[in-house]
């Protein structure tokens, strides 16, 4: 397949780029620059540079190719709200382009609602008001349409040697700060997570699936006691771990707060039945672990 890919420099959409080409599939990637795009150039793919809001370059993208995986999304959270509008606008995009036919959409999105009972691939949860992405819901509203798209739902930990805006950097980089690793209560609340190798596995199945309006959990450990995540931390930067009080969590993590003590399990035996998926890579406290592991 020709596969037009965004966010094709990302932490994710790079990895999913290497596991298509490796699979025989090409790879057309949206980066912003070609100075971004030097590493799938280098792997033989090929660059168009652009963004979210270039619809007419994501107009041109999706016509040439034979599926789209979509994974890119903006890191500034403070505009959420616009980076929400050119996510659906893009998304409507590709289903502009791709009407009539059964070539694939794969969208990307997480899980954010969450509630304390384990997350299943058959929910369709509506969108926050408060984080107002729409990435799953307006895939979904294609396939109500006839179009063949789905989605990959991503765990809050995407991790791997090397990351650097995800949770785990952020959590070493309070921990830093603060000169301990922290959990709250007796941190037994789930956290999902995948390494991101398996993830991009999970895309690639996806497209080649080819069905519509089905969501697959890119979820290798359905809950990971959040305790062992911050003792894993704490051992990797040589500091102690500690408990905290709720009231105490607030002033330590600041907005990660209510993340770190959440409790959101997510559930991907669907997922691994139907893809035939099983991960391979190591689960996120040994890979934390890992010597060369970057926190």
């Amino acid at each position: 397949m020709r596969v037009f890919l965004t966010g094709a420099n990302g932490w994710i959409g790079s990895v999913v780029a290497r596991e298509l080409m490796a699979a025989g599939h090409s790879v057309v990637g949206l980066v912003r620059s070609e100075e971004k795009g030097a590493a799938l150039l280098a792997a033989g793919g090929t660059v168009v540079v652009g963004g979210l809001g270039d619809l007419d370059v994501l107009r041109r993208g999706a016509a040439d190719a034979d599926g789209i995986i979509h994974t890119a999304f903006g890191l500034d959270i403070s505009r959420i709200g616009e980076l929400a509008a050119e996510d659906s606008a893009a998304i409507e995009t590709f289903g502009e382009v791709f009407a009539g036919s059964t070539r694939p959409i794969v969208v990307t999105d997480g899980f954010l609602h969450l509630t304390g009972e384990k997350a299943l691939e058959t929910d369709r949860p509506e969108v926050m008001p408060a984080f107002p992405r729409a990435s799953q819901q307006t895939a979904f509203a294609l396939a109500d349409r006839g179009i063949h798209a789905n989605v990959v739902r991503n765990p809050r930990s995407v991790h791997g040697q090397g990351e650097t805006h995800g949770f785990v950097p952020m959590l070493a980089g309070i921990a830093r700060e603060k000169g301990f690793s922290a959990y709250v209560g007796d941190g037994a609340n789930l956290w999902p997570a995948v390494h991101r190798l398996d993830a991009a596995r999970v895309y690639r199945l996806a497209l080649e699936r080819g069905a519509r309006g089905e969501a697959y959990h890119a979820v290798a450990e359905e809950g990971v006691p959040y305790r062992e995540i911050a003792e894993a931390i704490g051992r990797q930067l040589g500091l102690p771990t500690r408990s905290l009080t709720p009231e105490e969590a607030e002033a330590h993590f600041g907005p990660l707060a209510t993340w770190v003590a959440n409790n959101g399990p997510a559930s991907n035996a669907w997922t691994k039945k139907v893809l035939g998926w099983s991960p391979e890579q190591l689960g996120i406290v040994a890979d934390i672990e890992r010597p060369d592991y970057s926190c």
